[in-house]
């Protein structure tokens, strides 16, 4: 389904600076400025922040899922090294800038948890939608190379995310991402140890 292109410069000005500030930190106006549009086609096409934001996850999902679905490690013929390829995939991606690796989703879950409950919602959704993704590969592995472990692909699906949510905050406290490319070096090492090849 096509965007209008006003609406969608002001979904793509959205996401990068929530991403950049947070939500609670980023006006109306702010995002008519980074968009170079008028108040007045703001609430045109939307009638609140809440309502933008709402788009913005909605977008967020799609080019997120599209970019995990159609990432190299996806073509890899056995799930072990999906899986591992989904972190060194995310291991690449710091090297852009903090803004562009971290997660629109989580950011807002930070601010907005008692405060907006339908921003909440939709960003919850389309975290879980993701780790939904990465279970069906950590389930594959589970049964070629655990299948006797006491633990869940959905447990183990949500330990990576969290380790992933919270390298993005550490990123943003240190100004940089060598804490984060750290953490996600002992998240491989760990999965490699989940998922052993044998002798």
């Amino acid at each position: 389904m096509s965007v209008h292109p006003s609406r969608q410069k002001f979904i793509d000005a959205a996401v990068a600076l929530v991403r950049e500030q947070g939500y609670a930190a980023t006006s109306v106006d702010d995002i008519c400025v980074r968009a170079g549009m008028k108040k007045g086609s703001f609430f045109h096409h939307f009638a609140s922040k809440e309502e933008l934001l709402l788009a913005a996850i909605e977008h967020w999902n799609a080019f997120t899922g599209e970019t995990f679905r159609t990432a190299p490690y996806r073509q890899l013929p056995d799930p072990r090294d999906r899986v591992l390829g989904y972190v060194d995939f995310r291991i690449a991606i710091l090297d852009r800038p903090i803004a562009e690796f971290s997660c629109l989703l989580g950011t807002l879950v930070q601010e907005v948890h008692q405060s907006h409950p339908a921003l909440l919602a939709a960003a919850d959704s389309g975290m879980s939608g993701h780790i939904d993704e990465i279970v069906v590969d950590i389930a594959a592995a589970k049964a070629l190379y655990a299948p006797d472990s006491d633990w869940t692909a959905e447990s183990l699906g949500y330990f990576i995310q969290a380790t992933l949510q919270g390298s993005f905050i550490y990123a943003k406290a240190k100004h940089g991402p060598d804490v984060a490319r750290s953490n996600l070096a002992h998240l491989r090492r760990y999965l490699e140890t989940l998922f052993p090849r044998g002798n």
